[in-house]
């Protein structure tokens, strides 16, 4: 089993711009060992027959297919316009 050391900790919060105390440091290296420990236990299952998954669930990609339409024209499309010109919708400003 591999174990976590007290400089290891200091390393890793230090990569992560964390200021920690040494009892921080004594904790935090009994919890990572614990966590290290305990995936070091799944490498002991019988993983032969599962297929590797990237999720749990079956995803589908929900997006329709990029197919050519027919569109609107852009006199359709700002005739419901509040405010146009030059083609284009005319919103307020909003910076100065």
């Amino acid at each position: 089993m591999t174990d976590i050391s007290k400089d290891q900790v200091r390393h890793v919060a230090h990569l992560a711009r964390l200021a920690v105390s040494e009892e921080e440091v004594e904790v935090m290296t009994k919890q990572l060992g614990d966590i290290i420990h305990y995936a070091e236990l799944l490498n002991e299952l019988d993983t032969t027959g599962v297929e590797p998954t990237t999720h749990v669930l079956d995803l589908k990609n929900v997006m329709r297919k990029d197919e050519p339409r027919k569109w609107i024209t852009r006199e359709d499309a700002l005739k419901n316009a509040p405010d146009h010109q030059a083609g284009q919708f005319k919103v307020p400003a909003i910076l100065e």
